[in-house]
């Protein structure tokens, strides 16, 4: 399935950066930012493009002694680039709009909405081309968003010369401009607050801690839980560790335990990765393993994760 995304991510690639090239001379002749603000997002969708299919192929590669998880966090990496790219395009289009306005300039709206409708079918086709598989991968994600919004950025640019021929109003084309940038950061702000939250090693937002650990102490078997750290590697890897306190049982019976634990987080949480250490009550009373409950103890107060 990989290999499918990455021929389908190429394929997206070259239609874009050849149909960016068109764009960029139609919005020079056509004097039109609307029609050079897209291309300008065109060349970051290449570029972004570009990067997802360079990080899609680093993580075809297997793990070694100094890259223990592999290459997954490389689409992480990418998405946070692809979506600061955004960024910075959007504030240079609300400077050169601002420009605009106050001195707007003869647009040529006809060559606006023609380039702007060949736009419209051109970004659609690349975007529905990489949709497949970016629900769960936000490196994928990140170029499918920067597509779907050229799809509607050109839309406005359509609408814009549309009543630009009717009404003559050539300040349509940078207002056109601004709200385009105004998509290009609310989706840039998306990607930047999830690539930070996974880069930080925070717990997923659909995880309850709380829920969890409640579950947890129903298994049976299952006297305590603590050092519980719950993060992700990639938006659809996620990965746990816990010391699990459990009774002085025997290794079979306490495997028997970390299996009723190891479905649990898997079928509920998509958590397939999990590092289980078990503890029997008692059994480190120098604590020379880590004790949470009594060290905050010790500091005054009490660890909510310690049964």
């Amino acid at each position: 399935m990989t290999k499918n995304i990455i021929r389908r991510l190429a394929l997206s690639l070259v239609i874009t950066l050849v149909f960016m090239i068109i764009e960029a001379v139609a919005g020079f002749f056509a004097n039109s930012l609307a029609l050079l603000t897209d291309a300008a997002h065109n060349l970051t969708d290449v570029i972004a493009l570009g990067l997802s299919l360079y990080a899609m192929r680093l993580t075809l590669q297997p793990a070694h002694s100094g890259k223990t998880y592999g290459y997954h966090r490389a689409g992480i990496i990418v998405a946070l680039a692809n979506s600061t790219t955004l960024v910075v395009i959007a504030l240079a289009i609300f400077y050169e709009a601002y420009r605009r306005f106050i001195s707007p300039p003869m647009v040529k709206a006809n060559i606006l909405i023609i380039v702007g409708l060949v736009a419209v079918v051109v970004n659609l086709v690349t975007a529905l081309l990489v949709k497949h598989g970016s629900e769960g991968d936000l490196n994928l994600r990140s170029a499918f968003l920067h597509l779907m919004g050229d799809v509607l950025s050109t839309i406005g640019a359509v609408i814009a010369g549309i009543f630009i021929i009717f009404t003559g109003w050539n300040w349509l084309d940078p207002l056109v401009s601004v709200l385009i940038g105004i998509l290009i950061l609310w989706n840039a702000w998306g990607i930047v607050r999830e690539t930070i939250h996974i880069l930080m090693e925070s717990t997923p937002n659909d995880i309850n801690m709380d829920n969890m650990l409640s579950e947890l102490l129903q298994i049976e078997g299952v006297s305590g839980v603590h050092d519980l750290h719950v993060w992700s590697i990639t938006q659809s890897m996620r990965t746990l560790s816990a010391h699990i306190v459990t009774s002085d049982m025997p290794i079979s019976k306490g495997a028997v335990v970390q299996n009723k634990i190891s479905t649990l987080l898997s079928d509920k949480y998509g958590i397939t990765h999990a590092t289980l250490q078990l503890e029997c009550t008692g059994c480190n009373p120098d604590l020379l393993y880590c004790d949470f409950n009594h060290n905050n103890t010790e500091q005054g107060k009490s660890n909510p994760l310690m049964k």
